[in-house]
């Protein structure tokens, strides 16, 4: 699993808040924490000293729960800074927060998150905070698709993060309506949906229970968006946790893009997870 974990922190409250989704996480794997910081040209000394001070708050924490920890600080562009540390320190996985334009901006290819997410040769996992309490989550929702691409490292990393909390996962499913010519629109029980669970879904679910991960399952036909963030308001989740996109930029155009429309419309926080290992 992930041996170096990094933290992008800048001047933003939410970014504090995504780093110690990050700590938890590098504690409960024993990995080291990196708490990064890029200053932009021309950044305010305002904003400069609030995420120092974000830096030194998170650092002096990390010592208490005594991670193996280091802080690093620069000038420049952030995301080719972030990358080039990340492949000096051969970092496995890096937590970053999304910003007001990477929720208001549709299909939000050139914001910082998402180049991130693209360019970055590790793991990435980009966090949309919509409570800055304290982060503790109890209950996880991870929807899934029929195909899961890096299925293991998916299920590791929820794996991981449920127990940095103690958290039980909820696993949800929306799958296509099956209709008949005649019929029309077929409800099927919660017994005959699980029967025509895909592969990769099963073997998601099964490495949940191989490490003792206190889960359900559940499906939901219909529009994936809507139906996540209906269920996850309707049962209180506390966190998110979903792949990326992979649609292309025509295709989301034309069915639209649901990590888009979750990322707007989260009743909760959400991280959107990029993985990059092989299973």
């Amino acid at each position: 699993m992930y041996k170096k974990i990094l933290a992008a922190v800048n001047e933003h409250l939410n970014s504090e808040v995504t780093a110690r989704y990050a700590m938890n996480l590098a504690k409960e794997l024993h990995a080291k924490f990196y708490i990064c910081f890029i200053a932009e040209e021309g950044m305010s000394p305002h904003n400069r000293h609030a995420a120092e001070d974000a830096v030194k708050r998170l650092f002096d924490e990390a010592l208490e729960l005594d991670i193996d920890t280091e802080s690093i600080e620069a000038t420049g562009i952030p995301v080719r800074e972030i990358g080039e540390i990340v492949r000096r320190e051969k970092i496995g996985m890096v937590f970053a927060s999304t910003r007001r334009e990477d929720i208001e901006k549709r299909f939000y290819a050139g914001t910082v998150a998402r180049s991130l997410s693209l360019q970055l040769p590790c793991s990435v996992a980009l966090v949309r905070i919509a409570h800055s309490g304290r982060v503790r989550p109890g209950r996880i929702l991870v929807p899934v698709k029929a195909r899961i691409d890096h299925v293991r490292e998916r299920a590791a990393f929820v794996t991981h993060m449920a127990k940095a909390f103690g958290a039980k996962v909820y696993v949800f499913h929306t799958p296509r309506p099956i209709e008949t010519i005649f019929s029309g629109e077929i409800h099927l029980t919660p017994p005959e949906w699980e029967k025509r669970m895909s592969h990769d879904i099963s073997q998601f679910m099964r490495c949940l229970q191989q490490q003792n991960i206190e889960h359900e399952g559940r499906h939901l036909p219909g529009k994936i968006a809507r139906n996540i963030t209906i269920e996850a308001f309707a049962k209180r989740h506390d966190l998110i946790i979903m792949g990326a996109s992979e649609r292309s930029l025509w295709a989301s155009l034309i069915q639209g893009n649901p990590v888009e429309e979750v990322l707007r419309e989260t009743p909760c926080d959400l991280i959107i997870l990029k993985p990059r290992h092989e299973d």
